[in-house]
């Protein structure tokens, strides 16, 4: 039974990360999260050794069960799209070495699971995801640590519903 996911909103620039923890009974809770900052001032290759480097950390530290990415759409700038791309990859290659499951969730998806609505705004997401994991007035560092969480959240409850854990503790 997956308990303990690390959810990634991945990007070059800010990559958003949230571990949540099933605690059963509907009951989810924020163990960690935050943003990898990588600055335009380092090389490309050093940005996403940083990422890759976080990553692992975040795993060794928290023992995810899995990890969940936001399939990101782009449909104008092929350069972020592939540079996205390269992070994602670099993420996934962490999981992999790990011996972690990757799940992938676009974000109508995302948004669906979370909020109930396809079309939920970044504030509505960020109400939900703060009522899911009873964060009070806790604020958010930045879009990608809310996204994150909300991709943590989105996974736990994919995977109750994928393997009828729905409603048992």
């Amino acid at each position: 039974m997956i308990k303990t996911v690390l959810g990634v909103d991945p990007g070059l620039a800010l990559t958003g990360y949230g571990i949540v923890e099933d605690q059963g009974r509907g009951v989810c809770r924020r163990v960690y999260s935050g943003i990898i900052k990588t600055g335009k001032e380092m090389e490309h290759p050093q940005r996403l050794k940083k990422i890759y480097e976080e990553v692992e950390a975040l795993i060794d530290k928290y023992s995810p069960q899995a990890v969940s990415l936001e399939r990101v759409f782009f449909n104008r700038n092929v350069r972020s799209a592939l540079t996205v791309g390269e992070a994602r990859g670099i993420i996934i290659l962490a999981a992999a070495v790990n011996g972690l499951p990757v799940e992938e969730y676009a974000p109508l998806q995302i948004k669906n699971t979370v909020a109930g609505d396809g079309s939920a705004d970044k504030t509505q997401m960020r109400k939900m995801v703060s009522l899911q994991l009873q964060l009070g007035e806790y604020r958010f560092g930045s879009d990608d640590e809310a996204d994150a969480l909300a991709v943590a959240l989105c996974h736990l409850h994919q995977w109750k519903w994928k393997n009828g854990a729905a409603g048992r503790g």
